[in-house]
């Protein structure tokens, strides 16, 4: 009897050491089924063992990564990196409509692009480019064709042209829903298709596709946010196409005869329709009863090809009057002075004003030839129609070796300008443009005169003085003529087309030339409102 009571105290020992070893027992069985998943205690012991199915499920590293939290970032990385290849396929791939918009056959599409816009591609004529909207979409236009049939139609029924600016605006407008609409099934399958091909999970493939959707919604509202209908009033152009102005109409349509965006959009069309039915010669600006075209050039710098581009420029723009700010020469001696013997053929009025490399002798020479008039003094012509005062470079520095008077001299000549200005307006005659070479000496005319021309720095530039006058100073028309050899960077030939009302004598709009200078091969125009001309603008009341 008294080993009973030590019997049943070992039995509760023994069982209390089990229950307390189960549990390693329990983990250590598991950690060994992890090291062999394709065996199990008792199949090992089985010399006929069935192997264990293969699991064809994905290897997920993350199960037995401690890191595993920093994981998703990686896999939110790695999906948002395909939708984007995935739905940047799907549009170059099937993300484009082919629609005829007019008499023309036209293909649209979206792009990816880092400043969004609008690109016209009008075959082979050239390019234009819309600041249309700031999106990483950019729309491309490709004119493919002109159909033959529907462009004989409107030659042979021109009343048709009556009714294409509503036809092409509902083109356009049919072409973009549709254009919209392929572009959503574009991008969900190519993201769609790419996340299955690279995740091989349906789940994971249509998270891509819904993310891509997501993306081309919030870029559709960047679009719709930042949509600018004003662009088309100011393209670029490339090519060909910027030397025919006529394509975006006149400068009074401009300000006063348009529904901002079809209207000019469907003049756009009728006019590119107008240029292939004229392939040999390019159309040239219609001309305007109240507009009148004022050619600034500036710097030539004895570069004959100068002449030949200012030519062209008048007879395709129908130019009034030239205006040449300066710097003609480059050493002012009386052997240039023949350069100027082309001056009386250009085809217009050429008024002109001394700078720093022209010479007395240069004045003298040019005051002599058939229709040319040199400003000078404060002196004031009236040519075109236009009121012009001016006075010359008060330094003459045809290389650095003279000495300068500074800018201080520049001051002086332009207070006399300014000066001569206000008496001209007190006698009843106010004068409409004033012209220096340096535009330290035009800004002294700020508040006497509403435009003042300019050159001497080789960079055009334009800008409002605080009293209200127009500083437009022109960049170089002769590409800074040999200049441009000496470092090896050639500069662009530049001048500009300004457009002046011809009963207010106010600029209306002007267009920004630049063409290729040595060893280049570009050309391009921009065109620009000043702001009280834009549309919607408050116009500001004038006093008699």
């Amino acid at each position: 009897m008294a080993r009973e009571p030590l019997r049943l105290l070992r039995a509760t020992a023994q069982r209390a050491g089990t229950a307390a070893v189960s549990p390693l027992r329990r983990f250590r069985r598991t950690s060994h089924r992890l090291r062999r998943p394709s065996q199990t205690p008792s199949a090992a012991a089985s010399p006929n063992r069935t192997p264990a199915p293969f699991d064809s499920t994905p290897f997920d590293p993350t199960a037995l990564d401690p890191t595993a939290p920093t994981r998703p970032l990686v896999r939110a990385a790695g999906l948002a990196a395909v939708t984007v290849l995935g739905a940047w396929i799907g549009l170059l791939v099937v993300g484009s409509v082919h629609i005829s918009v007019g008499p023309m056959d036209t293909r649209m599409a979206l792009r990816p692009s880092l400043t969004g816009g609008t690109k016209i591609n009008v075959a082979p004529l050239g390019a234009l480019e819309l600041n249309s909207h700031h999106a990483p979409l950019r729309l491309d236009v490709d004119v493919d064709r002109l159909d033959p049939i529907r462009s004989q139609a409107l030659v042979d029924h021109p009343e048709r042209l009556s009714g294409l600016q509503d036809e092409v605006a509902s083109d356009i407008t049919r072409g973009t829903l549709g254009l919209a609409v392929r572009s959503c099934v574009a991008v969900v399958f190519g993201a769609t298709a790419l996340g299955l091909a690279v995740y091989r999970r349906p789940r994971r493939a249509l998270a891509a596709g819904g993310l891509a959707l997501t993306l081309l919604t919030a870029s559709g509202g960047a679009v719709y946010a930042t949509w600018n209908p004003n662009s088309v009033l100011e393209p670029r152009y490339s090519g060909l196409l910027s030397s025919a102005p006529s394509v975006v109409g006149n400068a009074r349509s401009i300000v006063t005869d348009f529904d901002v965006y079809q209207r000019e959009l469907a003049r756009l069309v009728t006019n590119v329709t107008q240029l292939y039915e004229a392939t040999s010669t390019l159309p040239a600006y219609q001309p305007d009863p109240t507009t009148m075209r004022v050619l600034h050039i500036s710097d030539v710098h004895l570069n004959p090809a100068a002449w030949h581009i200012v030519q062209s420029l008048v007879r395709q723009y129908k130019v009034n009057v030239i205006i040449d700010t300066g710097d003609t020469m480059d050493h002012g001696t009386s052997a240039e002075n023949g350069f100027l013997d082309p001056v009386s053929d250009l085809g217009a009025p050429y008024v002109w004003v001394r700078g720093n490399h022209d010479s007395a002798s240069t004045q003298r020479y040019l005051a002599k030839r058939k229709g040319a008039h040199v400003v000078d003094n404060g002196d004031v012509v009236t040519v075109a129609g236009l009121r012009i005062a001016g006075i010359g470079d008060p330094q003459f520095t045809p290389d650095r070796s003279a000495a300068a008077a500074g800018d201080a001299a520049e001051h002086s000549a332009g207070r006399q300008l300014a000066e001569a200005i206000r008496g001209r307006k007190a006698t009843g005659a106010p004068v409409d443009i004033a012209l220096a070479h340096n535009p330290i000496a035009a800004r002294e005319t700020d508040g006497t005169v509403p435009l003042a021309l300019t050159g001497h720095v080789h960079h055009r530039r334009t800008e409002v003085l605080p009293s209200g006058t127009r500083l437009m100073t022109e960049g170089s028309t002769g590409g800074s003529g040999l200049r441009a050899v000496d470092d090896g960077t050639p500069d662009t030939v530049q001048a500009s087309v300004l457009y002046l009302d011809r009963d207010t004598r106010r600029l209306q709009a002007w267009d920004e030339i630049d063409l290729g200078g040595l060893g280049l091969a570009k050309a391009e125009v921009s065109r620009h409102l000043p702001a009280e001309n834009r549309p919607g603008a408050t116009p500001t009341p004038t006093t008699p």
